[in-house]
């Protein structure tokens, strides 16, 4: 099985989907994007669904592997503040892979509101995730004294979280470029983070 949805993630990386919409995609056109026959995808996945199910998942373990690699790079031991800011700052369309990655999650999530075979997965469970590491980070940094006082840590979790989607569309749009989004990323974190 590893052949064909080796293949399907080129398909993830946005040649059709990233072209056509995911709305518009059809196993076909994964076919013959990854180079085989339709008969093997159609074995692979069965449906469309199930495709696009595998392309979430993939997504998501994308993201991850996206997040990580920004906290590597923030050296041995960062902190919760350089946490944070990369998990924020991963899904911010400021390249290629992450404008894609935004606006192929987005493209899900809206697709999630009316395919029903989209709406009985648990679409939420990575946001939610996310939500509950964001707010153990605040906790972490509110415990070593870095939070300016009073600072509700799941308030401001949930908050981070939606500025960060709200930031990364207008990105995508064209309504703001990728620095004034980190501008304003880094103003809230100011506001939450003691200097």
């Amino acid at each position: 099985m590893d052949e064909v949805p080796a293949q399907a993630n080129g398909w993830l990386h946005g040649r059709v989907a990233g072209r056509q919409g995911l709305h518009a995609v059809g196993m076909r056109d994964v076919a013959a994007e990854a180079g085989v026959s339709l008969r093997l995808v159609q074995y692979y996945f069965e449906s469309k669904e199930k495709l696009l199910l595998f392309g979430l998942r993939h997504l998501a373990d994308r993201f991850g592997e996206r997040v990580t690699a920004r906290i590597r790079a923030a050296g041995d031991n960062p902190g919760p503040r350089a946490v944070i800011e990369a998990l924020l700052t991963a899904a911010l369309p400021v390249d290629a892979e992450s404008r894609l990655f935004h606006h192929l999650y987005t493209s899900y999530a809206v697709l999630s509101v009316t395919d029903e075979a989209l709406a009985t997965q648990p679409f939420i469970k990575d946001p939610d995730t996310a939500e509950t590491a964001l707010a153990g980070l605040l906790r972490q940094a509110a415990d070593a004294g870095l939070l300016r006082a009073g600072t509700d840590t799941h308030a401001e979790a949930i908050g981070l979280l939606a500025m960060s989607a709200g930031l990364g569309t207008s990105v995508l749009v064209g309504q703001r470029d990728a620095e004034s989004a980190m501008t304003v990323l880094h103003y809230h974190m100011d506001r939450i983070f003691l200097p």
